[in-house]
């Protein structure tokens, strides 16, 4: 039986610093991924969020999930730095995440910086 094409969750299995954004879209490991990520202990997960919408505590059930490897989670917000509402920053600090909102363009730099240091790092990156 012919199989047509089949859709899967964008996941690359790795922590990978991120060599450009823009364009809607990131590019790291030689790879690129259109739409939003998550750079968390288990990988780099496609993230169904865009720049203006709300971030809510169940867009970030992933995070918190794997928050025993995470202890701050840089959110870069878009092409402007937004602050986190409050009952994320709460859902966070509760499974002992620290968090800290900046610009995309910001967020990119401090985590790749912070993975070359072997931190304890995640990021939530909302593409622009």
């Amino acid at each position: 039986m012919a199989k047509g094409i089949e859709i899967r969750e964008a996941h690359f299995p790795g922590r990978a610093p991120i060599d450009a954004y823009g364009n809607g879209g990131f590019r790291f490991a030689d790879m690129s991924h259109r739409g939003s990520i998550l750079c968390l202990p288990s990988g780099i997960h496609g993230w169904d969020i865009t720049e203006g919408e709300p971030l809510t505590v169940d867009a970030f059930a992933r995070v918190i999930a794997e928050a025993a490897g995470i202890e701050v989670i840089l959110v870069g917000t878009g092409a402007n730095l937004k602050p986190l509402p409050a009952d994320l920053k709460a859902a966070l600090k509760a499974v002992g995440i620290a968090s800290d909102p900046m610009s995309t363009g910001a967020a990119v730099r401090t985590y790749n910086i912070m993975l070359a240091e072997s931190r304890a790092v995640a990021t939530a990156l909302i593409a622009v």
